[in-house]
């Protein structure tokens, strides 16, 4: 039997990285016996190791609770779990448009990161009643008040009525138990009108097939209906419908207001588009609920097995990952220098370190990975418009009119103390200052940043630079002209496809020079010298040279006439001259790997 809809809550644990979510996600489910006390582990809804390990979130989960309450009611939580990171913001997003309310919590030693405020917003937008939760009280270097001050001052929230907890000792959480009951607001929906659900995320289970998580609006959700999928008219037969309480839990059905899973025989994850609404195949609503934008790839770069042997298997692995993992796109490609392999587009850098660590461990494979690159859009002489996302099939000079880059907006939150270098290394990387701003003693920067700029290294040495102090959140913000060129690296005048990369014309002879250097250490020498070039176009900007190893081939002479030592020089030069012409410089893989580490030393 579904729940009476005054007596459910759906809300959303929101927050910076490390302050406390997933800690306080494991004490709500304590409290209220999801768990039994022995079943308990630290961050029970991190599943995957990656997030275990690194202690992030990277999947949004989502747990249904009951809870008793003072007033003697009990009463039904939906609690979304939702990642921290920049990267996987879009998890957020969705997670905040299935629910009513927010648990906003901040850490009470650190005060309000980028991430808090870009979350805020989120919730904001999407209409959400907000609890503001001062986390870690429990530590002596809290500072409540000061916080407090700097939430009401920074994003603007009252907290007279904030929740003061320590999600780790479980200190005063039955108190937010209580605040959320009383003050989030009840879901909405009718149980008799047509069935009207949101898809909120779908993942592949080897033994279930696709399981669908979705939040109810209208109508009831049973075992054995029929239902179409909106967005492309698919028609599907529920096979089981059920709740994680966190287990696993079969149910008879799900009614308005309520989250859970359903199952339906779905053969892939591409079958289920994330924020399509699912209506009953007979009795169809009439409009479709407005869904999600989807996410959409920044950062391009294609992997290639070291063993040319693995490409079947990196196929078949990336095809796995796909099915968990929606945002990420992959197709194949061919290069001259590393065989066959694909190029994967994915939402950040971080992203795409864990689509490359799980690979890696989960598939074990080897893998070489080419340098980050964007998307571009080219404007074409004959008035066409292509997007590029390899550097390597950027079309000729003279076919180009113009060259749009996408562009973000950040917001850096950094100590006073770190300002100045920081301030110098977005202006390094052609940022456009747009608002400077102070809270207490840390000062907010926005800047308008080429997304090219930060893929590269930006993070580290905004990290390095701050002593680890400095946030980071960004948001897209379009796309704009810019003066860039496409730098081919030639090795022995043949051009290296791999090593390709787009800049803007002011950084390419350093970028240039910087991998020529690096390959000049990284190339065994030949017999015959080897030149290495950076070059845009026919233009040659930078050029390192690998000297010859030479084999005294008058050795055998002793004394007589000159001219002899002469002559067997002369036809030493020939032959090299004869080997440049025609020797094939083979570059090992080690040196690619190396060649094409991220970021510049």
């Amino acid at each position: 039997m579904s729940t009476d809809l005054a007596h459910i809550r759906n809300f959303a644990i929101i927050a910076h990285i490390d302050h406390g979510k997933s800690t306080l996600a494991d004490r709500l489910i304590q409290i209220c016996g999801g768990l039994a006390d022995r079943e308990m582990k630290e961050q029970v809804l991190d599943s995957m190791d990656i997030e275990r390990e690194r202690g992030i979130t990277i999947k949004a989960q989502t747990v249904r609770l009951m809870y008793n309450a003072q007033n003697g009611e009990t009463y039904q939580l939906n609690l979304m779990d939702t990642p921290g990171h920049v990267d996987f913001a879009y998890e957020v997003s969705r997670s905040l448009a299935a629910c009513e309310g927010s648990l906003l919590v901040v850490d009470a030693t650190q005060g309000v990161e980028a991430q808090t405020l870009a979350n805020v917003y989120l919730a904001i937008d999407n209409d959400h009643e907000i609890i503001t939760v001062l986390n870690k009280i429990d530590l002596p270097a809290a500072e409540s008040e000061r916080i407090k001050d700097q939430i009401e001052e920074v994003v603007g929230l009252e907290t007279s009525e904030a929740c003061e907890v320590s999600a780790k000792t479980g200190l005063n959480v039955e108190d937010l138990l209580e605040a959320m009951v009383t003050r989030l607001p009840a879901p909405t929906g009718d149980a008799a009108a047509p069935l009207k659900a949101l898809l909120v995320d779908s993942w592949y289970d080897p033994y279930l097939g696709v399981m669908i998580l979705v939040r109810m609006h209208d109508g009831v959700l049973k075992r054995g209906m029929k239902i179409k999928m909106m967005s492309s008219d698919a028609v599907h037969q529920v096979d089981q419908v059920g709740i994680f309480t966190p287990k696993i839990k079969k149910v008879d059905q799900l009614g308005p207001g309520e989250m859970g899973y359903i199952t339906a025989s779905i053969k892939t994850v591409a079958d289920t588009h994330v924020g399509d609404t699912i209506t009953e195949d007979k009795k169809a609503c009439t409009k479709p609920l407005p869904g999600f934008k989807p996410s959409v790839p920044v950062v391009f770069c294609s992997f290639f097995p070291v063993d040319a042997n693995d490409y079947e298997d990196l196929r078949d692995s990336l095809a796995k990952l796909r099915l968990n993992d929606a945002s990420f796109e992959y197709e194949p490609e061919n290069s001259l220098a590393l065989g066959q392999g694909f190029r994967c587009g994915f939402l950040g850098l971080l992203h795409l370190e864990i689509i490359q660590e799980r690979l890696e461990r989960h598939y074990d494979l080897d893998l070489i990975t080419t340098a980050p690159s964007v998307a571009y859009k080219i404007h074409h002489t004959d008035g066409g418009l292509t997007e590029l996302h390899n550097p390597a099939d950027m079309p000729e000079p003279t076919q180009i009119q113009a060259i749009d880059e996408p562009w973000i907006k950040a917001a850096i939150l950094v100590p006073d103390d770190y300002l100045g270098p920081v301030l110098q290394l977005c202006t390094e990387r052609r940022g456009e200052q747009i608002d400077l701003t102070y809270a207490g003693s840390r000062a907010m920067a926005v800047y308008r940043l080429p997304l090219n700029e930060v893929v590269f290294d930006f993070y580290d040495r905004l990290k390095s630079l701050s002593r680890g102090y400095a946030s980071f959140d960004y948001d897209m913000d379009g796309f704009s002209e810019s003066d860039l060129v496409r730098v081919q690296i030639l090795v022995n005048q043949e051009p290296v496809d791999a090593l390709a990369f787009i800049c803007h014309r002011s950084q390419a002879e350093y970028r240039g020079r910087a991998i020529c250097g690096r390959l000049k250490d990284l190339i065994p020498r030949q017999l015959f010298k080897i030149p290495i070039q950076a070059a845009i176009g026919g233009k040659v900007i930078a050029r390192e040279t690998i000297s010859a190893m030479r084999k005294d081939v008058t050795a055998k002479c002793y004394g007589g006439d000159v001219s002899r030592k002469r002559k067997l020089l002369e036809k030493q030069k020939a032959g090299k001259k004869k080997m440049r012409q025609f020797g094939k410089v083979e570059i090992p893989q080690s040196a690619f790997i190396e060649a094409l580490k991220m970021g510049t030393d």
